[in-house]
């Protein structure tokens, strides 16, 4: 039997309460994981300035290799896990088993960490917008442009409340190491493997362990570790539903990612040649089983929208279960006992409404909900609402469940409400300037580009330099006279 123990600064600690980490479909204990509490976070972060310190010793460049000799560990090696050892193929296999997602996702998801680190030079010159990274690390120097500026650490470890039911939001930290801030960590109850994994690449690329925590537990304790995490951390990053968003809102020291409401807009001119777009709407609803903050929870169109809903049906309709090794399976497990069933009933609910119209229902064998002994299943669900007023317009859910809203072209950017994502298929120049202006859209692309497709060139939700960092004046000799 595995166990995984605390990481506290680079160093195991075994803890008194251990949790199992179970597989979601037969109840076997898969690991034993040594749960973390409120005081020894709170105890550690006394020392965070020597995870800082420690990172200060290397240059920007030299960490940003270790992430590419870290892509190889990661995605090929043999690592050290607690008390043994997993192959990348037994990575897959327990995340998927303990996620319920299925495991050509948990690969999927694997290359996709790999790349970003691997490309992890180019990233954050984008990100620091061409800024000498050097600049970092000594707090001052002198730009291309012969400009002198200065940046200041916001903290010197950056804390991270992660989530269970999406291996994918792993690429969001991994920067954070190149950067030379330390790395708390609170791992989900279900997904602690990608973390642990992560930091054993890390460490075996070079990177000191010293940079490290890693504060795992189980559901009963996600509020005191988390609530710790975010107190101890002067930036710190959590990952939940609208309350978490509404509740750290104005918080300068979290930055909270919830729910999407990604989109995807035909524009007026483009409208009526909605069955080009099928393939891209399709996938953006489906790819991933609909578990990201990118995945598309809404198309809004003009007219046509009856047409469009049932041509998606069509192909979402029959999509049923898979088991979790199947390269076919396309659907997500739901491991939280209930979690599925409420969400099922919250839609039967918003489907009594006169504007709304489940139209998958026609091309489903059976019911949306699939309940099993220990896990349960949604089926792909696809509404056609035609007042974009009503609550089921802007609704998202954990599994590929999409809306198509009836909504004239020059209300969208009025009804629509926050877009973590929208792609806006049109050629209207005066529509597109219209979403580049607008402030309730997050990231915007103008053209065929899927709400899944991200430019890893592209800040996220927030560019991560400016929320670890802040710019500030600095001299080191009189300036001109003037």
């Amino acid at each position: 039997m595995i166990e995984i123990p605390v990481i506290r600064w680079g160093k195991p600690y075994e803890s008194m309460q251990q949790m199992d980490v179970v597989h979601f479909e037969t109840g076997e204990t898969l690991a034993k994981v040594h749960e973390a509490n409120g005081g020894i976070i709170k105890m550690d972060m006394r020392k965070a300035r020597k995870a800082r310190e420690i990172l200060r010793s290397f240059s920007v460049n030299d960490l940003i290799r270790m992430c590419e000799v870290a892509a190889d560990f990661y995605v090929d090696a043999d690592l050290p896990l607690g008390n043994g050892t997993q192959s990348p193929d037994e990575f897959c296999t327990m995340q998927s088993a303990t996620t319920g997602l299925p495991e050509h996702m948990c690969r999927f998801n694997m290359t996709k960490n790999a790349f970003v680190l691997k490309n992890m030079g180019q990233i954050l010159d984008a990100l620091t917008r061409g800024l000498p990274l050097d600049i970092l690390t000594q707090g001052f120097g002198v730009e291309d442009r012969g400009v002198m500026v200065s940046y200041q650490a916001n903290c010197n470890a950056s804390g991270w409340v992660l989530p269970s039911n999406s291996p994918g939001v792993h690429t969001l930290w991994l920067p954070v190491i190149p950067l030379q801030i330390g790395l708390v960590m609170k791992p989900g109850p279900a997904e602690p493997w990608t973390p642990y994994r992560m930091y054993e690449a890390f460490a075996q690329a070079g990177v000191p362990r010293e940079a490290f925590c890693l504060y795992p537990g189980g559901q009963d304790k996600g509020a005191e570790l988390g609530g710790a995490v975010l107190e101890s951390c002067e930036r710190s990053v959590i990952f939940g539903g609208t309350a978490t968003i509404e509740q750290y809102h104005g918080n300068p020291k979290v930055q909270a990612h919830g729910p999407g409401f990604s989109k995807i807009v035909l524009g007026d001119d483009k409208v009526d040649e909605w069955e080009k777009y099928l393939d891209l709407m399709f996938d953006s609803i489906y790819v991933n089983s609909g578990r990201s903050c990118i995945s598309c929870s809404g198309i809004w169109v003009s007219r046509h929208a009856s047409e469009i809903a049932d041509a998606l049906a069509q192909r979402l309709g029959p999509v049923a279960p898979r088991p979790m090794n199947d390269p076919d399976s396309g659907l997500a497990a739901f491991t939280l006992p209930g979690a599925a069933a409420a969400m099922s009933s919250q839609i039967d609910e918003g489907c009594q409404s006169p504007c709304v119209t489940e139209v998958t229902s026609q091309y489903r064998d059976g019911d949306r909900l699939v309940c099993n002994e220990r896990c349960d299943f949604l089926r792909p669900t696809l509404l056609h609402v035609s007042d974009p007023d009503d609550p089921m317009a802007n609704t998202e859910y954990m599994f590929p469940f999409a809306s198509v809203v009836e909504c004239p072209q020059d209300q969208f950017l009025n009804k629509c409400g926050y877009t973590l994502v929208c792609s806006a298929i049109t050629d209207d120049e005066s529509f597109k300037r219209e979403l580049l202006d607008a402030t309730n859209v997050d990231r915007l692309n103008i053209g065929e580009v899927k709400t899944l497709q991200l430019n890893w060139l592209q800040p996220h939700e927030g560019n991560i330099i400016d929320f670890l960092y802040r710019g500030r004046a600095f001299q080191n000799s009189p300036p001109p006279a003037h």
